[in-house]
């Protein structure tokens, strides 16, 4: 899950946040840990002019989206009388006390359902946010769950999205230029001339879904064994794959071993920068999105989440500023990800940059056909597991 973009590191940010901190204990504070590089300096600087001066922000990046949900779970558990955890040094886990316990976090829609099911997480007040009504239906849909973590449009609000992406074709211009066509849409990973020139996905979700979009179903199909034609697709395109990877799966691309990925938005987007040979596009048939959200962290008491305790005034406020229709431009235009709140302004009003980029942010004939991928159960889980085995061993 390596998707990361933004133009500046905040750890030089953060540790000065931090010193500037010390002896204000009265003063209202904001803890945020954030994904690295997931929100740029300059939203920071902007957010802190329109506080009191007597207020304390403490943004804390970390490097990958699953050290977040591990620190969601490392606050749920009871504190103890490690020593230890005096000392809040890289590589220790003095995040994990109960007083580094942060207003907000990052996480990713992957992870959603398992915070809310382990009681990680607390529940949002949708009408303390002022820009809600205006978030696109899909992404309200994608945060509205029960107690289980599944989704429920009578649920509760369990976070604020405030990025997204989606998973893309990319390809070696210089490499397929004589082949006579470029890939366009999911069909063209089987075509004959990339058989072994593939870099995939190590994800049964991710390929699967995209062989069965390619059938014309549903990412989220649950009756696999009804279709008996998806089994042989599946072992063709397996044929064509050079290999699978999540976080490796670029470098081949640009070594030219491989000429067509399969990737994240965010990673291709940035390779796209350093490398003018790197082009994508986003199967027009639809594609799978991803979103990252904040939420609010439980900590170690038991909290009641039918009538959770409200959220701090500066943690609504960030949100606010986050959903803020002139941030929310400034944030995709200096970002490899773009806000939802983009998806119901007219295009025309947008700044060309985003106007023109349809990586960055699709047509709406392909967002529209396009899908979250919602959490499976376990009976159905296993069938995709069994499945891709079945595959991989092939």
């Amino acid at each position: 899950m390596n998707r990361r973009s933004f133009l500046v590191s905040l750890s030089t940010l953060a540790v000065a946040q931090l010193l500037s901190g010390c002896g204000t204990v009265d003063r209202q504070t904001l803890k945020i840990r954030l994904l690295k590089s997931s929100i740029p300096a300059q939203a920071m600087g902007a957010f802190r002019k329109q506080l009191d001066k007597g207020a304390v922000l403490n943004f804390s990046p970390a490097e990958h989206l699953d050290e977040l949900f591990r620190l969601l779970q490392q606050w749920k558990k009871p504190p103890s009388n490690n020593s230890d955890r005096r000392w809040n040094l890289p590589g220790s886990n003095g995040d994990a006390g109960p007083s580094n316990l942060a207003d907000l976090v990052t996480l990713g829609n992957y992870w959603l359902e398992r915070a809310i099911a382990q009681k990680l997480i607390l529940p949002l007040d949708p009408t303390t946010l002022e820009q809600w009504d205006n978030l696109p239906s899909q992404w309200q849909t994608l945060v509205r769950r029960n107690a289980a973590g599944k989704l429920d449009p009578k649920g509760q609000v369990w976070g604020a999205p405030y990025r997204w992406g989606t998973t893309v074709i990319a390809y070696r211009a210089d490499k397929v230029k004589n082949l006579g066509w470029t890939p366009q849409d999911w069909s063209d990973l089987w075509r004959p001339e990339l058989r072994d020139r593939l870099s995939l996905l190590d994800s049964p979700r991710e390929v699967i879904g995209l062989t069965l979009k390619t059938l014309g179903h549903s990412y989220n199909r649950d009756r696999l064994a009804d279709l008996p034609e998806l089994k042989e697709k599946l072992l063709a395109l397996h044929r064509q794959a050079r290999l699978y990877s999540n976080d490796a799966y670029l470098q081949p691309l640009l070594l030219g071993d491989t000429w067509v990925a399969v990737g994240w938005s965010t990673d291709i987007l940035a390779t796209m920068q350093r490398n003018p040979k790197i082009r994508a596009v986003v199967p027009p048939s639809g594609t799978a999105l991803w979103s990252e959200l904040w939420v609010r962290p439980a900590g170690p008491n038991p909290v009641n989440t039918e009538t959770p305790p409200p959220a701090s005034s500066l943690a609504k406020q960030w949100i606010n500023f986050c959903w803020n229709p002139e941030m929310a431009v400034q944030l995709s235009q200096l970002g490899k990800a773009v806000s939802p709140m983009l998806l119901n302004r007219d295009r025309e009003e947008l700044p060309p940059a985003l106007q023109t980029d349809g990586i960055l942010l699709p047509t709406a004939e392909a967002i529209a056909k396009s899908e979250f991928i919602e959490p499976l159960t376990p009976e159905i889980a296993e069938t995709y597991q069994a499945l891709w085995r079945e595959i991989r061993l092939s």
